[in-house]
């Protein structure tokens, strides 16, 4: 497994600032709250509450007040204003609470469900460690800020001195601001959707407070806290995981860039109407919004010891309807490069708005996938993962790079039936899987054992198109949205 270097720690504790759960949070136990105000409806654009984006503050930036913290929130709203060329409909509450109350509000407990890691494990992401144990490793201590239903929640370890974070406090306000003119109820049911839908909100949120620095120039700023905690720089987590959450961050803002360039914020506004429908159309924006993922419907197959995972009804009774995921291009990226497949650094190619690059030939003609999880004996589980592509060539280059992950991981094939491989089981990730090519569709069957594959899956199971396409029921999936619009974590399986 991959490790980030200290670099890569700092990039972590910016996307934590952006992604934390929105705990419920006691408004009389705050250090600080700035209570939200009436805005005049007839202030001109790029005014409010009587500040301009010029307005000169008198403040010290390392030691901030709340009148400090009340006419900062207001000139960044006003630039933000001048910028997107959009007013803000109603003020915002901004709240400060210290890392001890925010990690007493936000502590949960419990695991993923085995469908859960069934698919974090097949993606080979996550493998002996449950999904939720491997989200905290990544979140950590490192969030500092997030916005939920009207307010900005800023996390300080000092109260008594606080210091903001700029970035930070543009960023949440931009989410005010969507919610406020676009709202930001999410539709995605799939990782991959979850990540598209992420890409335009996270990306426009990205992308402004960017063009915010470009003027600071012109505008009195206050300075950047460029504060680093050792024990984020120290701390390991999973960098596939890490990878998979942080692509909307990565590829979004050049993707809304991208939109204003060819159609100006209109084009932004429009794509709230109609969001990209996957992360490769954030990873490749051209493809944005014609090119749309194809339904890889996958038939089970399985005999009479193994079992599909199926889907809730509203009392919480299994259905007959199979239960899948879709993994996508990004998180595909995020595996190769976990798995050492990806040779090139991972900034290589990046443009100026992403600090990381997702595009590789081994994932570029990425057309959709299913993938299908299994209970057998013992409640072990397996999987069957359909991924069809853009050409043959595109399915036997993502083919051979699936053979690589497999010989990195130790992988020696064996001679059961097709092209079955076993990983040993004193390895992460051990068991068998089997890969089949055919045309422009790979399949992958994983399980415990090569026996456990045939249950899964007999050899030359015909592809059947019985299953109208992924789905995960609301709650089920590792980042379906929690208690605010621009929160992200795990949830149990």
């Amino acid at each position: 497994m991959r490790r980030l270097t200290a670099l890569g720690f700092l990039l972590v504790a910016a996307l934590l600032a952006l992604t934390a759960v929105a705990p419920a949070v006691s408004p009389a136990e705050e250090r600080l709250r700035v209570e939200a105000g009436d805005l005049d409806d007839d202030r001109p654009l790029g005014e409010v509450a009587g500040y301009t984006a010029e307005e000169p503050l008198e403040i010290d930036a390392d030691e901030l007040s709340p009148a400090d913290l009340e006419a900062l929130k207001y000139r960044s709203m006003a630039r933000i204003e001048e910028i997107r060329g959009l007013r803000f409909e109603e003020d915002v509450a901004l709240e400060v609470v210290s890392r001890e109350r925010y990690r007493a509000e936000s502590s949960r407990e419990g695991e993923a469900g085995p469908f859960v890691n069934e698919v974090w494990r097949g993606a080979f992401v996550v493998g002996e460690t449950d999904i939720d144990d491997a989200l905290a490793g990544v979140y950590g201590d490192a969030v500092v800020g997030y916005y939920s239903d009207g307010r900005i929640v800023l996390v300080v370890e000092e109260p008594d001195s606080l210091r903001l974070n700029r970035a930070t406090l543009v960023h949440e306000l931009v989410h005010a601001l969507q919610d406020q003119r676009f709202g930001l109820g999410r539709e995605g049911e799939t990782i991959d959707e979850r990540r598209a839908e992420t890409g335009l909100i996270e990306g426009e949120a990205g992308y402004v407070p960017a063009l915010y620095d470009d003027r600071c120039g012109e505008w009195e700023c206050l300075p950047q806290d460029g504060e680093e905690r050792a024990e984020l720089r120290e701390r390991p987590f999973d960098v596939g995981l890490f990878l998979s959450i942080y692509a909307p961050y990565a590829a979004g803002p050049s993707f809304v860039a991208s939109l204003r360039e060819t159609g100006g914020w209109e084009a932004v506004g429009r794509a709230f109407e109609e969001r990209p429908a996957s992360t490769e159309q954030l990873i490749h924006p051209e493809r944005y919004p014609n090119d749309r993922p194809e339904n890889v419907s996958i038939e089970d197959r399985s005999d009479d010891g193994w079992e599909p995972f199926t889907e809730e009804d509203g009392d919480g009774n299994a259905s007959a309807d199979l239960r899948t995921e879709t993994v996508g291009e990004a998180t595909l990226f995020a595996t190769l490069f976990e798995n050492g497949v990806v040779s090139r650094p991972i900034d290589e190619g990046a443009g100026d708005l992403g600090q990381y690059n997702y595009s590789h030939p081994a994932t570029d003609g990425w057309a959709g996938d299913t993938f299908l999880a299994y209970r057998g004996p013992g409640n072990r589980t397996g999987h069957v993962w359909e991924l069809a592509w853009e050409s043959d060539r595109d399915a036997a280059e993502f083919a051979d790079a699936y053979r690589d992950l497999l010989e990195e991981r130790g992988a020696e094939r064996i001679g059961a039936s097709g092209e079955t491989y076993r990983i040993p089981e004193n390895r992460p990730f051990s068991g068998a899987y089997r890969l089949t090519v055919a045309g422009d569709r790979v399949t992958v069957v994983g399980g415990p054992t090569a026996d456990a594959l045939q249950g899964i899956r007999p050899t030359g199971a015909e592809r059947a198109a019985s299953l109208p396409g992924p789905t995960a029921p609301p709650g089920a999936t590792e980042l379906a949205p929690q208690a605010g619009p621009t929160a992200a974590r795990a949830e149990p399986g």
